[in-house]
């Protein structure tokens, strides 16, 4: 378990050192994905050349040649985001079979700092293709949805890093029914080039790409590696990245709240929600408990949006299902939506981070999703502002995170708040598998 249960910034400074060979740390995470898998069943594709790609990674580092900051590092990706020469079947029978000839943005990037592919991971949200995974905590509970396998795998120490999608609360939710890190970024940092639904900035500017991984430096490493402009997605933004090590918490003004329209937040999830608040006043920062207008509009605003008909398509329409709205219906949720983005605008002026749950209880049994478990990450996605869902606790065995949300372009805020809250709660035991 030892290198498995590694972060995927510790396996690289390891395999850099040569303390440790690529083709070692890729056959451990192999064989712990070969034991927990038919308990979690998580990894719906492997990649063939796992092994390959770590011999060549550890002979170019006999040549000094050094990739980049991932050198030899695995990662999984969620069956959404297409990779070469495997199947990315997305969930969808009629994907089946279809092989990407060419990998998503985002995973193209990885690669290129040097992390080697390990496979994919089941989506949790639709079961035309695949089942839902399983929770490592518990396997009669919910992963979460719709990055659930990536969590999943994450958090049984199959995979150190991988990379989900986000439009309503998919990496966030998994990552707190799972005990896991992640990184919804503000939207327009990443490209979606090869994200199956395909997404578009007008039509879609809830939906990112971004990080999972077992702690933040791991989220640090990766969004640094995948933002960024890529000449393909229209919605991507040129902006420079901020530097988490440079954010003093100290001085920070945050605003924290746990109660919201349709939650009913436990006594485990406020008490998690104390303790992240607790360590990032400890650090200097000055706290507040205030919650942004309008957030409760959030729910309906996007049951307007799902309602919506969307094009299987990218160059002609070809809706997907048909709307139930009258085009009076479609402006006048614009509008609210719109409303609601200028009211959270006015209220980050004077706060610079918000904490507040991911949900309103651990993970619950499976098949019993429902609408309201969203409500505390829908008001993030409606306003395309970045979110680090981070494990604080635990109740009757499942995990409870916290979501730590900044400014928009202020993700390095949001991850230095989410490192300093880690490093004062310390790290979840490992699933029992």
């Amino acid at each position: 378990m030892s290198l498995v249960s590694c972060s995927a910034t510790e396996l690289a400074k390891l395999i850099r050192a040569k303390s440790v060979s690529a083709v070692e740390v890729a056959e451990a995470h192999l064989q712990r994905i070969e034991a927990v898998n038919p308990s979690i069943d998580a990894i719906v594709q492997l990649s063939p050349s796992v092994v390959t790609d770590a011999r060549r990674a550890d002979d170019d580092l006999r040549h000094n040649r050094v990739r980049g900051p991932l050198h030899g590092v695995p990662f999984t990706v969620k069956d959404w985001i297409e990779t070469e020469g495997i199947v990315c079947a997305a969930g969808i029978e009629a994907r089946r079979d279809y092989v990407p000839k060419r990998d998503a943005t985002v995973v193209a990037r990885l690669r290129a700092a040097g992390a080697i592919l390990l496979g994919k991971s089941k989506p949790g949200s639709t079961a035309d293709v695949y089942p839902e995974p399983h929770n490592p905590y518990r396997v009669a509970h919910t992963p979460g949805g719709s990055s659930s396998g990536e969590a999943a795998i994450i958090a049984a120490r199959g995979s150190p890093l991988g990379l989900g999608s986000d439009s309503g609360g998919s990496i966030r939710w998994p990552a707190h029914c799972c005990g896991i890190a992640g990184l919804k970024p503000t939207s327009g940092y990443v490209p979606n080039t090869g994200h199956v639904p395909i997404i578009t900035g007008l039509v879609d500017p809830r939906t990112t790409i971004g990080p999972m991984a077992r702690c933040v430096d791991d989220l640090v490493i990766a969004w640094q590696t995948i933002a960024g402009i890529d000449g393909c997605d229209a919605a991507a933004i040129p902006m420079p990245l901020g530097d988490a090590s440079s954010v003093a918490v100290a001085g920070l003004r945050i605003a924290y709240f746990t109660a919201m329209e349709r939650a009913s937040p436990t006594r485990e999830v406020c008490s998690a929600v104390a303790a992240a608040v607790e360590a990032l006043s400890a650090g200097g920062a000055t706290v507040t408990q205030a919650c942004p207008p309008r957030i409760d509009e959030s729910l309906s605003i996007t049951r307007a949006y799902w309602s919506r008909p969307a094009s299987v398509s990218p160059n002609d329409w070809r809706p997907h299902g048909k709307s139930s709205l009258s085009a009076d219906d479609v402006e006048r949720s614009l509008f609210e939506w719109d409303r609601l983005r200028r009211a959270f605008l006015g209220f980050m002026n004077d706060f610079d981070l918000i904490v507040c749950p991911v949900a309103s209880e651990t993970a619950p049994a499976r098949n019993d999703m429902r609408h309201e478990d969203f409500v505390y990450m829908l008001p993030f996605s409606l306003t395309g502002y970045p979110v680090v869902a981070l494990p604080v606790a635990s109740a009757d065995g499942l995990p409870i995170g916290v979501q730590l949300v900044a400014r928009p372009w202020h993700d390095h805020v949001a991850l230095a708040c989410a490192r300093m809250v880690e490093d004062s709660v310390g790290h979840l035991a490992a699933p029992p598998l």
